[in-house]
């Protein structure tokens, strides 16, 4: 028989009902669970205080109080006037300090305020004056109250009418703020001066020189646009952007700079020229305005087409891919656990397990080394979230965190010359295996009596190979002493598979065919710190040490043209700069980042993220 619930009385309070329901409660066989969560939920005391609140307002309503006197505060400067003029006892010295405390002051202030209703603002009288010439034309007074910033306003001179109108609102300026001012709103007076015989850069001259209140005469668009929504287009800048040295912006001072690789919320697009923009993690909260992507493009595309801009697709070889020309070299030497070159050439065999990431000493410089392959070949259409533009300017993005039952994140590690990505990438994956691996590549050299397959390299045929190089199972390869070699993606599957996190090097151009959904790449460019001078390195050696390995200036200076070549042409493709002082370092900065992707959110292009 189920337990009637009490009857409540008129007097009861709505949290004290809530309190009672609650004890109520009695757990059923069916719904334990629910009723559970219900008296968990009921009894939260932050809930009763709520139902406190919401009571006393109710009953406050039901009252409706009237204020005894609309002016307390002239009241208390009576009383502070009539006990100043006498003697005072002790409890009239009090009072009159409390009279005096500018808190006190501050309460009566505002309860005057409130007691008298006294919420609107004052707009200011019409001037005597008033044009007889704006017919029957609805004006609109204005006075907005900003301080050093900017009005958040820029205005135009309308072609078909010649009147003065404004062109665009910036999101969080003073005018934004207001709500009061909107595009296409006709300009008429600022603060009493006459706009309609100035230029457009008098006008904005006169609103910036104008501080703390600026009172505007306006003549309301035919339609006002509605205030702009909060837009959740994020795009990642692919370029360097200066306002100040953009022509061609319709206002330098309401131009939002920004860097590469900086996070851009796009509040607006309506405009197909001129978009407005936030940094993300700024601190302002005004909107700037920033190229669109088109207009962005269209400009880029007409200084290549007047020679101030280098074609993008120049076929110059750029000077980590300078490889060996030398058809007879016998370069290739094993010694203490490294590959060497020999004093005939600066090319350097593959070392065990790893194709792409040789090795080779200038002058006792090692250098991080990449094999030319001889057959380029094109993804087919696969990779790379960029289009076909041959222009990058923006890459629409969005927050990507690794769930549990996902692949792992591929780690994609690029270099400049000196850089040795693979000793770094060799000992970060020996200090965890079980986390993290290398794609086996293949090859079509005979096996060695101690390598295994499957673990060293993949043994295959020519035939096998040349046949999924023209199907494009490769992310790169090439030839070296006759034999193939050849990184598959496969290789990478087959990593993954493991759930363990696969750290492969290539490169540079390797990466637009790995820029997938699938692979969701992390790209890392690994360059040398490279001293100013010979002179300022003070232990510039190679890793054999003695004045046969002594750094020129003239190695240092091709380090640095290298790694500016790959930052050029690749550097919108890269996540994250390592600089490598030295090997331990580099190898506790590079775990920290890998251990980082499994646990944190990072910007990815947006198509990854969709399904």
């Amino acid at each position: 028989m189920k337990e009637a619930m009490p009857v409540l009385t008129a007097g009861v309070g709505l949290h004290e009902t809530l309190a009672l329901l609650t004890s109520q409660l009695r757990p059923d066989a069916n719904h334990k669970e629910d009723m559970v969560f219900l008296k968990d939920v009921f009894s939260e005391r932050s809930l009763g205080y709520l139902m406190k609140i919401h009571e006393k307002l109710r009953q406050y309503e039901r009252q409706s109080p009237t204020p005894v006197l609309h002016s307390a505060s002239s009241l208390a400067e009576d009383v502070t006037e009539e006990l100043q003029s006498g003697p005072m006892s002790t409890e009239e010295k009090e009072l009159l300090h409390l009279l005096s405390s500018p808190h006190l002051k501050a309460v009566l202030s505002v309860h005057d305020t409130v007691a008298q209703k006294n919420f609107d603002p004052v707009l200011p009288p019409l001037p005597d004056d008033f044009e007889d010439e704006l017919d029957e034309e609805s004006v609109k007074i204005v006075r907005l109250v900003k301080n050093k910033e900017p009005l958040g306003a820029t205005i135009r001179r309308d072609e078909a009418t010649g009147v003065v109108v404004v062109a665009r609102i910036m999101r969080g300026g003073a005018a934004d703020r207001s709500g009061l001012v909107h595009v296409g709103d006709e300009l008429r007076e600022v603060n009493g001066v006459s706009v309609i015989q100035k230029r457009p850069d008098e006008i904005s001259q006169l609103l910036s020189q104008s501080q703390g209140s600026i009172t505007l005469k306006i003549i309301p668009a035919i339609k006002e646009e509605d205030r702009l929504k909060e837009s959740k287009v994020y795009m990642r800048a692919l370029f360097d952007y200066i306002p100040l040295e953009d022509k061609a912006t319709p206002c330098q001072e309401a131009g939002l700079p920004f860097k590469r690789g900086d996070i851009l919320q796009v509040v607006t697009q309506d405009d197909h020229t001129w978009w407005q923009a936030k940094r993300v993690g700024d601190s302002n909260l005004r909107a700037g305005l920033i190229p669109s992507k088109l207009f962005q493009e269209r400009r880029l595309a007409y200084r290549m087409k007047m020679g101030t801009l280098p074609n993008p697709k120049s076929p110059k070889k750029p000077a980590y891919e300078q490889g060996c020309d030398k058809e007879d070299c016998d370069c290739e030497g094993y010694f203490n656990g490294q590959y060497i070159v020999s004093p005939k050439c600066k090319a350097v065999a593959p070392s065990c397990g790893q194709v792409f990431s040789w090795e080779f000493y200038s002058a006792g410089l090692r250098r991080s080394f990449r094999l030319s392959r001889k057959d380029r070949q094109d993804s087919s259409g696969e990779g790379s979230d960029f289009g076909d533009s041959d222009y990058t300017t923006y890459e629409e993005v969005s927050r990507y965190q690794q769930r549990p039952n996902e692949r792992p994140r591929l780690v994609v590690l690029i270099g400049s010359l000196g850089a040795r990505i693979n000793e770094l990438k060799q000992r970060v994956i020996a200090e965890n295996p079980h986390r993290f691996a290398v794609a086996v590549p293949h090859t079509t050299r005979p096996k060695k009596p101690h390598e295994k397959e499957g673990v060293e390299y993949h043994f295959v045929t020519k035939q096998q190979f040349d046949a999924d190089a023209l199907n494009n199972k490769f992310i790169e390869h090439g030839e070296y002493k006759e034999n193939q070699y050849g990184t598959s993606i496969e290789a990478i599957r087959s990593v993954q598979a493991k759930n363990k996190m696969c750290v492969v090097d290539v490169q540079p151009e390797a990466l637009k065919r790995l820029r997938t959904a699938e692979f969701k790449p992390y790209v890392i460019f690994v360059k040398p710190r490279v001293p100013e001078s010979r002179r300022r390195r003070s232990a510039a050696t190679s890793p054999g040490g003695g004045e046969r390995g002594r750094v020129t200036d003239e190695d240092l200076q091709e380090m640095r043209q290298s790694a500016i070549q790959i930052d050029q042409q690749y550097g919108q493709l890269v996540d994250r700069v390592l600089i490598k002082e030295d090997s331990a370092s580099a190898c506790a900065e590079l775990r920290g980042i890998l251990e980082r992707l499994e646990r944190e959110s990072f910007w990815v292009p947006i198509s990854w993220v969709r399904t």
